[in-house]
């Protein structure tokens, strides 16, 4: 786990439409390269999940690990966007509403994202390019 310093990992359900178009969002506006990607999946996000402890883990939540910490459901989207370039770190502003109910409205979501935006039958394969920015 120490061969990804300086790099947040962000754990991510392969076969959901929604989660792949996320993570491609993610991909064009992370000029800085700092995330790394692993589909819950993978044997990748397996082992991490290990070593971060993560038995009881939903994985219809996104996950991100950043500075060995922790983050899922809206606060992980919210820390993401910070990180982001451009505007989307203002959307960092909305960590101020109550996390209940940003997680409310995530779950919700997050619970009909194979009805609203449908499945794959396999998780994305990434391009040559974007590679090595996939653990597997």
């Amino acid at each position: 786990m120490n061969n990804f310093e300086n790099k947040s990992i962000i754990l991510f359900d392969g076969v959901c439409n929604l989660c792949n178009a996320s993570v491609n969002f993610v991909i064009k506006h992370d000029k800085k390269e700092q995330f790394l990607f692993a589909s819950f999946q993978s044997d990748a996000a397996k082992e991490i999940m290990l070593h971060f402890n993560l038995k009881n883990l939903n994985l219809d939540s996104i996950v991100l690990i950043d500075d060995q910490k922790i983050y899922e459901k809206s606060t992980a989207i919210l820390r993401i966007a910070k990180l982001l370039n451009g505007g989307f770190k203002f959307l960092y502003f909305f960590i101020v509403i109550p996390k209940s109910f940003r997680d409310w409205l995530y779950s919700y979501i997050a619970k009909n994202r194979y009805k609203f935006f449908g499945k794959r039958e396999r998780c994305m394969i990434p391009s040559l390019e974007l590679k090595n920015r996939f653990l597997d």
